[in-house]
């Protein structure tokens, strides 16, 4: 894979990672299989390893508006949703760091012209 920045490359793959640990956490504690948020949390983690240009934006942008979602309900019900008002705060984290560390936003350099690159 073509990437300016393996030290982004590797927080990114960890913030893809944590998406998907997230989702099955959710499942489980959700006592419900949801393969729909199962499959598109593997699809956030793979564009995160990706390091297409601007997906890191998609990404922290989703992360950080399902995290302002549910923060009232997070806060209201804080005795029964502490592991879900946690889990907001991390996407609010992860959100960040993927707009706002610089080598983060150096593995987003591959231009979308080069898709059949990314995995060299």
């Amino acid at each position: 894979m073509k990437t300016n920045n393996p030290q982004g490359r590797n927080i990114a793959v960890a913030i893809g990672a944590y998406i998907i640990i997230k989702s099955v956490l959710n499942m489980i504690i959700g006592g419900g299989l949801s393969i729909s948020s199962l499959l598109i949390a593997v699809g956030g983690a793979l564009a995160l390893f990706s390091g297409m240009q601007f997906v890191n934006l998609v990404v922290a942008g989703i992360l950080f508006i399902v995290a302002v979602v549910h923060l009232p309900a997070n806060i209201s019900n804080f005795g029964s949703n502490w592991i879900y008002l946690l889990e907001g705060i991390a996407d609010i984290v992860c959100a960040v760091l993927l707009v706002t560390k610089d080598d983060i936003k150096a593995h987003f350099t591959n231009q979308w012209t080069e898709v059949s690159d990314i995995f060299k």
